[in-house]
């Protein structure tokens, strides 16, 4: 067996970022960007107004209740036409642009509106600059606002929008092809019958594929007889990753080794040091290994370790994204923990942050083993525990995978 490290190194030695495409803005939420994206323009575009008040030179602020004249009002979208002198200000709105001469805008709240075009500012002083966005303050034409890698959210949508961009150059989606393999399999809306359970892998993996951004094709059940899980290999080795869950261990109806053999699918890796998830098996199709194929173990929380550690860097990978959607960080346990075994653990827990600026907190979960989907439903991370016999106490560090 090998390690989750270097497992983990295999399965991204074997991925790489796909081929690039561009999309209308509009439709490329959820993408990553390509190529860095750079400003066609300053932004503001113009010295502009933070506040509703008065543009006005500071230096003719002699005293408070100085009177002055009213030369013209400016809203946002238009652009003053007189300047400012010692004895006249402007009427500016948030957002509109600084007259020529004024170099502050008092705010209208400390200011008195008088008869014939004349305004009182209450103000003895101010500060030059003051309640003003100098041009470019934002960005600056020719500035790189967004780099390669970056994932597009709604704020990334505004900025692109901002700096004139309509389409955008992102990576392609992963396609991800899922099989469930297995007799005793049935679809969730039936009720399993004598040695019968329903499919919960797949309905699960193809969730958690959607949920990592890429594009999931759900192949339903794949029966334990070669020449079908052979026909849905071959159809499965159409996407760029294929996920196959059961059939990798021992057992007699095992098959999804010898059939990933006989398709051409070439393998790297097969069984992890890893509690639960020890079966893994990962391979590419040849001779380019333009698939990544992942026979993931058929209990469901092995499966869903597995997917975590594995299949969601090479997602990421795939997609071309500078940071993984994978979070790894520190917990203090919040109560003793004894583990037992030869295989390094990953826990599932629930963690949380804690208040006054103390560590977060993990608490293990009472986990009943690879089948026990139910514990894993409260966990919101894995503890990463090391291989041994031996009893942590609450206020320890522990590693873990936010999930």
């Amino acid at each position: 067996m090998i390690s989750v490290d270097e497992a983990l190194r295999h399965v991204l030695d074997h991925s790489f970022p796909l081929a690039s495409t561009s999309l209308e803005l509009s439709t490329a939420l959820g993408c990553t960007l390509a190529a860095d994206v750079t400003s066609d323009i300053d932004s503001p575009p113009h010295d502009k107004s933070l506040v509703d008040g008065y543009a006005l030179r500071t230096s003719d602020l002699g005293g408070a209740n100085t009177q002055f004249k009213v030369l013209e009002e400016v809203t946002a979208g238009e652009m003053p036409s007189c300047k400012v002198t010692s004895d006249s200000v402007t009427r500016i709105m948030t957002g509109a642009a600084i007259p020529e001469g004024a170099d502050a805008v008092v705010m209208l709240e400390e200011t008195a509106a008088r008869d014939a075009g004349t305004v009182l500012i209450r103000r003895s002083a101010l500060p030059a600059g003051s309640n003003i966005m100098r041009r470019g303050t934002s960005l600056c034409r020719g500035d790189t606002v967004l780099q390669a890698g970056v994932t597009i959210r709604p704020l990334e949508v505004g900025l692109l929008s901002e700096v004139g961009r309509s389409q955008v150059l992102v990576q392609e989606v992963p396609r991800v092809a899922i099989v469930a393999t297995g007799n005793e399999l049935v679809p969730s809306d039936h009720r399993p019958e004598s040695g019968q359970i329903r499919n919960s892998n797949g309905p699960m993996l193809t969730a958690l594929v959607r949920s990592s951004g890429a594009r999931a094709v759900d192949l339903g059940i794949g029966r334990d007889d070669h020449d079908i899980l052979a026909q849905l290999v071959t159809e499965g080795l159409q996407s760029d990753v294929l996920i196959l869950s059961g059939g990798v261990s021992a057992g007699v109806l095992d098959l999804v080794p010898d059939v990933l053999k006989a398709t051409g699918v070439k393998q790297v890796f097969h069984k992890v040091n890893l509690k639960p998830g020890k079966p893994l098996w990962f391979g590419v199709s040849s001779p380019q290994g333009q698939t990544l194929v992942f026979g993931l173990p058929g209990n469901p929380v092995s499966g869903f370790v597995c997917f975590e550690l594995f299949v969601r860097p090479a997602l990421d990978r795939l997609a071309g994204r500078t940071a993984s959607t994978a979070v790894r960080r520190r917990f203090r346990l919040a109560c003793d923990h004894t583990h037992r075994g030869a295989r390094p653990t990953y826990h599932p827990a629930a963690w949380e942050e804690s208040v006054d600026d103390q560590p977060a907190t993990a608490k293990p979960l009472a986990w009943r083993g690879s089948a026990d989907l139910r514990s894993l439903t409260a966990c919101n991370c894995l503890l990463v525990l090391p291989s041994g016999d031996y009893t942590l106490g609450a206020g320890q560090w522990v590693d873990g995978l936010v999930i």
